[in-house]
């Protein structure tokens, strides 16, 4: 067969992500601090972008406003850089609509429905008697800050903290108080050096003794005096003596206790009969022990020098609207203000001399003005997704976690007109203030349990939650096993495995029925 070259023509169809494109797919999957920290990195890079002045709001001027009723974003562009006095952002991003607990009707959640500041919607999408627009004419000119500044801008409150003190310094600090001679600090620094993140020494100390050739009575004497540092319970080298150092600081260390902690292994077991024995203690005595050690830090290093924790700032907010319905807004905290400057641009487009530079003055814009847009459909789509979760989950909200519904991706996506990537990625690290609770947008996705009587299936979190009713109801004398809790279920319509009871029972971390039946007998819950 003789080879040639030949020219062919064909036609074919391939999805090509622009890299605006991409980078708005991730604009949606930020949770509100990975969005900050990637809007302070465009502030950085544009000089055409600025943050907006807390509670700065704009008017909304008429022409070319995008949507009837929406706020903070004004769709003119300034390709000619010509004179003009506004700028446009995303100022007053916040929404918020009345949802119908009804499931008659579903939930309009058009564009310009959304962004009508504090107005509601009813089910049926008409406006309720009220709702208005809520603008607010600019005032340029001032300055953040408190009243009397003199236009100077005041630190933040987060700048006005003082550092938090770690572990190793707090230990350096009270190492220094204790020992005077040269020998013991070398020593303390060197056990401060092998604790590990749990506050525990973590090797042998005759590796101290050799590695500083010292004496072995020595490396014990330090050791012993550090173990009455704060946090108490430091220093331990292993569990029952770090449960021992606070049991001794509170005076409650006696020969009962001690042999309890000698016998933990006994207590994970849950043989309350053996340690009854061992202790030489009475089921009440026991349960006091018991008791007292849960209190009791296992980790004090870890507590100590572990790093604050950052609060949940929610994405929307939830309150109950009256008449069965419920109000959504978006949290304004939780919404980067940004603004594009177009009397910047203006200003310097009128200096420009050549091509390259107007081209990079004219890129800068069109970035600028697509983040504002993309963050405005960002906003948009968590309202959407936001909105028909709250109305497809009415039953959870107004008579608790047994109401809720078996809910996936694919249902949210179909009711909004939306693909389940994206509500995917908008569920994804977003959270939502309830009357109930901050919640994470994916909480409200559960699989679907069958109902025996050919009904409507089951939540599997209302399920979980129906076991732990169960079992927190049992008898004492009459402990309900795995198998009993499938037979209660069926009698309730749900059809479920005994290994799914099982599994959900271990996820809440309940024991088995042999193990709560040792602890009902010993009297220890």
């Amino acid at each position: 067969m003789a080879l040639k070259a030949r020219l062919d023509l064909r036609q074919s169809q391939s999805l090509v992500m622009t890299p605006q494109l991409q980078q708005a797919i991730k604009l949606l999957q930020f949770n509100n601090i990975e969005l900050s920290s990637f809007i302070d990195s465009e502030l950085l890079e544009n000089p055409l972008l600025e943050r907006a002045d807390p509670g700065q709001t704009f008017a909304e001027s008429g022409d070319g406003a995008v949507g009837n009723g929406e706020q903070g974003i004004d769709s003119r562009t300034s390709d000619d850089f010509s004179d003009r006095e506004d700028r446009f952002g995303t100022d007053r991003l916040t929404s918020s609509e009345t949802l119908s607990t009804g499931d008659s009707s579903p939930l309009d959640c058009a564009p310009d429905a959304l962004y009508n500041g504090e107005g509601e919607i009813s089910a049926d999408g008409a406006p309720v008697a009220g709702s208005h627009d809520y603008t607010a004419p600019y005032s340029g000119g001032g300055t953040g800050g408190s009243g009397g500044g003199g236009g100077e801008d005041l630190p933040g409150l987060e700048q006005t903290l003082a550092d938090q003190v770690t572990l190793r310094q707090s230990l350096d600090d009270q190492l220094n108080v204790a020992f005077v001679d040269a020998i013991s600090r070398m020593i303390g620094s060197y056990l401060i050096d092998m604790l590990d993140d749990s506050g525990y020494v973590a090797g042998p100390l005759e590796e101290v003794a050799e590695a500083l050739e010292c004496d072995m009575a020595d490396v014990l004497r330090v050791l012993k005096a550090m173990q009455g540092f704060e946090p108490v319970g430091i220093f331990a080298r292993g569990l029952a003596e770090c449960l021992e150092l606070q049991l001794r600081e509170r005076n409650r260390f006696d020969p009962a206790m001690a042999a309890l902690l000698a016998n933990l292994e006994l207590l994970a077991r849950r043989e309350f009969d053996r340690l009854r024995r061992i202790c030489g203690v009475d089921a009440d005595d026991l349960s006091d022990m018991i008791s007292e050690i849960r209190t009791l830090d296992p980790r004090p290093g870890r507590t100590a020098d572990g790093e604050p924790a950052t609060p949940v700032i929610p994405d929307v907010l939830m309150r109950s609207a009256g008449n069965g319905n419920w109000h959504l807004e978006l949290n304004s905290e939780a919404l980067p203000r940004v603004l594009v400057n177009e009397d910047y641009a203006v200003q310097i487009g009128k200096g420009l001399r050549n091509r390259e530079e107007r081209s990079f003055l004219s890129e800068k814009l069109q970035n600028a003005n697509w983040l504002v847009k993309a963050l405005h459909q960002r906003a948009t789509t968590i309202m959407k997704v936001s909105s028909e979760i709250v109305r497809q989950q009415d039953g959870f909200f107004n008579h608790g976690v047994s109401h809720l519904r078996p809910l996936i991706l694919r249902n949210i996506a179909e009711a909004i007109g939306m693909h389940e990537s994206t509500v995917s990625r908008v569920t994804n690290g977003k959270f939502m203030a309830t009357p109930r609770g901050v919640f994470e947008l994916k909480y409200f996705f559960t699989t679907a349990i069958s109902s025996s009587d050919g009904g409507d299936s089951y939540s599997s979190e209302s399920v979980r939650h129906r076991i732990k009713l169960l079992i927190d109801g049992e008898d004492p004398k009459k402990i309900l096993s795995d198998d009993k809790l499938v037979e209660l279920l069926e009698k309730e319509g749900i059809d479920i495995a005994r290994r799914t009871v099982a599994k959900y029972r271990e996820a809440m971390r309940i024991p088995s029925s042999v193990q709560r039946r040792r602890e009902k007998k010993a009297g220890v819950s």
